[in-house]
């Protein structure tokens, strides 16, 4: 299934408001933009380094609205349709340095980066609650600027290219026009760029507030084996709204207040235990990063005055794990967009007696339980796939609803604030 749509409508509208409201990427690879409003970026030395940061130019509006280059500018094809949009997390990834004969590379590209992306926890045990978009961005040249040496230049659809800011491992695109691409899908609460090469790279613009929706933008080169951690290490910016736990060594002493961050505190293990605060629910439990959680000093950039919940995770250096405090933020990320249940049974509210009525939950931790006028009917307990009139509905020319309700009890959530959020339920109406 493939569906086109027009690139044009609303792009300039789109450009103009991401770039008032705040800074983005550097568009050109060849030197500073004209405006002098900047965009701080994280980039990645290595696989398996402590990520960076700098400070660029941003990208500036776009002149005009785009328009599709070429057939098939701007078409998007879902990869992974688990349920409606809206009770979703839409994860949109769109492709640069594909030309027009590339994009099915493009769509493998996106196939093989998801799967490594879902393989990672909670990812892996959440599967059901995403959608999965793929846009097309034609570009008249294959391939990235300054790739696979300094100088080499393509013309490309996002601009991407490697060596900005002079450094080679940053991997930096015009975030205007992925701003305009990424309008083009039916919802965008993830958006990442992939860039057609093989060179190691990639950047988290984790500042950009999107007209569509979505928090950042990440990118990564499409066919480097781990490039997917850069996406994945993003993703704990914008979606579990994680403080890097890397250090600086000449940031010396932090002084300043308690951070909001979940994963930073100033409080050491003993002081959270006492005070209740942060990640005391999980001291002491060993984490999939390895070790134990507890305090350790070093994070948030600072080597001193701040600690992290365990000694190296995801959020500090590439190729780990989320640390346990970590896994409950994304958790909670995900059901800021997405719904613990979900269904496309009865778009409008309303079945028949006969009608086979299916639902979707999030994870394999959710309870489910159905009931009719209010009363449950325990033998559809943690059944996917029910028929009202099965269920004791009657044929009496009444109107009855039948109601699914889902608690997601997963031990990965201890926060009772938050699992108290990890529930849902649908209704709908039963006719003749």
């Amino acid at each position: 299934m493939r569906r086109r749509i027009s690139l044009a409508a609303g792009g300039l509208a789109l450009a103009a408001a991401l770039a008032a409201t705040a800074p983005a990427a550097a568009a050109s690879p060849d030197g500073p933009a004209a405006s002098q409003r900047t965009q701080k970026v994280e980039y990645f030395t290595g696989p398996d380094g402590h990520p960076r940061h700098t400070t660029i130019p941003a990208s500036p509006a776009l002149p005009r609205p785009l328009r599709p280059s070429a057939k098939g500018d701007g078409d998007v094809t879902p990869v992974v349709t688990n349920g409606p949009v809206g009770s979703k997390l839409d994860v949109v990834f769109i492709g640069d340095g594909y030309t027009a004969g590339q994009q099915g590379d493009f769509h493998a590209a996106v196939r093989a980066k998801w799967a490594k992306m879902s393989a990672v926890e909670p990812y892996a045990s959440y599967t059901n609650l995403f959608n999965v978009w793929a846009v097309d961005a034609v570009s008249r040249e294959s391939g990235v600027t300054n790739d696979p040496a300094k100088g080499v230049t393509k013309d490309t659809a996002l601009r991407s290219y490697f060596f900005c800011d002079d450094i080679e491992r940053l991997l930096c695109v015009d975030t205007a026009r992925v701003e305009s691409y990424a309008a083009k899908a039916p919802a965008a609460d993830l958006v990442v760029v992939l860039s057609n090469s093989a060179k190691y790279g990639g950047a988290g613009y984790n500042d950009v507030v999107s007209q569509v929706g979505y928090d950042g933008v990440a990118t990564a080169s499409s066919d480097h084996p781990k490039s997917d951690q850069v996406a994945v290490h993003e993703t704990g910016h914008s979606l579990g709204k994680l403080a890097d736990e890397y250090q600086y060594d000449e940031y010396g002493t932090y002084t300043g207040a308690e951070p909001r961050d979940v994963n930073i505190s100033t409080l050491d293990a003993g002081q959270q235990a006492e005070q209740r605060q942060k990640w005391y629910r999980w001291l002491g439990r060993t984490s999939p990063d390895g070790g134990t959680v507890g305090s350790y000093e070093g994070g948030g950039y600072y080597p001193k005055g701040l600690y992290r919940p365990t000694e190296n995770s995801i959020m500090r250096t590439l190729g780990r794990e989320f640390n346990l405090p970590g896994r409950e933020a994304m958790i909670a990320g995900f059901y800021r967009h997405a719904s613990v249940l979900s269904s496309e049974t009865g778009p409008d509210g309303t079945v028949s007696r006969r009608q086979s009525v299916t639902v979707r939950l999030a994870a394999h931790t959710a309870t489910l339980r159905w009931y009719v006028d209010g009363l449950e009917v325990v033998a559809a307990r943690g059944r996917t796939e029910v028929v009202p009139r099965a269920l004791g509905v009657p044929a009496d020319g009444r109107l009855h609803t039948l109601t699914a309700r889902a608690v997601d009890r997963t031990d990965a959530v201890l926060d009772p604030e938050l699992r108290g959020r990890l529930k849902g339920s649908l209704v709908w109406r039963v006719t003749r």
